[in-house]
């Protein structure tokens, strides 16, 4: 299945991200605004951490990816993708590359409880909007101690300490995320490998029966973190969704596209080597997403991490 082009322009060299310098100052910016907060019953312990992740090819290996509990990828300038990982169960060492946020994330993550946000930075037009948004903004500029700059070339060498923005995991049920977990529907056409292709990035799916997982390939390479284990997802969700132009363009002047995850349309599951049709539906941005079969039955996924690929509807 393959994506519709995108704005085409920026590529992710050592060129500046979106004409900010690499450790954003500190400013009243980065300080989320007071927001009506969530009825008690639903309000968690702790946040769900969110990292926006690098997924330029002198970005990898990834450090940490393996332990999102999911892992959504966007489109951005250029045809490129980036990843934003998101965490309940499992904090590791460390995270990155980290790069910087999106519009996009700031509507994708209002599926959370006050989520934290690990970012490089913004654009800075957008830094208003993100300090506005219902969420706890943890870029370097208000958060030093929990970044790091690592082997490589800038900006592809900035990670972060997930244990030094979270004191506690919240666990699976912060994942306000509208999924369903449990046993396959019935049907399903098998599927062994899909793969969904960006004008600048592709990604392949492919079924490891001996892992009962989805084995990730990034533009043809196989997938894995910096401790050499495999990026192996359990349910992938390729979810069509529109795409437009954003308010808002890279140093470059190019345009970011913006991802709309509040609405309904339809999707593939990929889970235990089969693709099941599916429709998905958010009808507010404070609600999960949720995914059901053609007759409207919730699509459960399998248990383990999940990877949702926005591809254009």
């Amino acid at each position: 299945m393959a994506a519709g082009s995108l704005t085409a322009g920026c590529a992710g060299g050592g060129t500046p991200d979106d004409g900010r310098p690499p450790r954003p100052p500190r400013t009243a910016a980065w300080t989320p605004a007071p927001v009506p907060s969530r009825p008690q019953q639903a309000r968690r312990a702790a946040p769900v951490l969110a990292v926006k992740i690098d997924n330029a090819r002198a970005a990898r290996p990834h450090t940490g990816l393996g332990a999102a509990d999911v892992v959504y990828v966007e489109p951005v300038e250029g045809g490129l993708s980036r990843l934003l990982a998101v965490y309940a169960s499992t904090l590791p060492e460390a995270v990155g590359p980290v790069r910087s946020a999106r519009e996009t994330d700031l509507e994708l993550l209002r599926q959370f409880d006050r989520p934290a946000l690990a970012f490089s930075g913004a654009q800075r037009r957008l830094l208003p909007l993100v300090g506005r948004a219902p969420l706890r903004a943890e870029p370097p500029g208000r958060r030093p101690d929990a970044y790091f700059r690592g082997a490589g070339a800038v900006p592809h060498n900035l990670y972060v300490r997930p244990h030094r923005l979270l004191r506690a995991t919240p666990g699976v049920s912060a994942l306000t995320t509208g999924f369903s977990y449990g046993a396959a529907p019935d049907g399903g056409v098998p599927e062994p490998v899909r793969t969904v292709r960006y004008p600048a990035a592709r990604f392949t799916f492919t079924w490891d029966g001996s892992r009962q997982r989805y084995r990730v390939a990034l533009d043809g390479t196989a997938a894995a973190t910096t401790d050499g284990r495999p990026v192996v997802p359990s349910t992938v969700v390729v979810q069509n969704v529109r795409i437009r132009p954003s308010g808002y363009a890279d140093s470059r002047g190019h345009n970011t596209p913006y991802t709309e995850t509040v609405g309904s349309g339809t999707a593939k599951v990929l889970r235990g080597g089969k693709a099941y049709d599916a429709l998905w539906k958010r009808p507010e941005p404070g609600d999960g997403t949720r995914f059901t079969t053609v007759d409207g039955e919730p699509l459960n996924f399998a248990t383990g991490q999940v990877w949702v690929v926005f591809v254009r509807a």
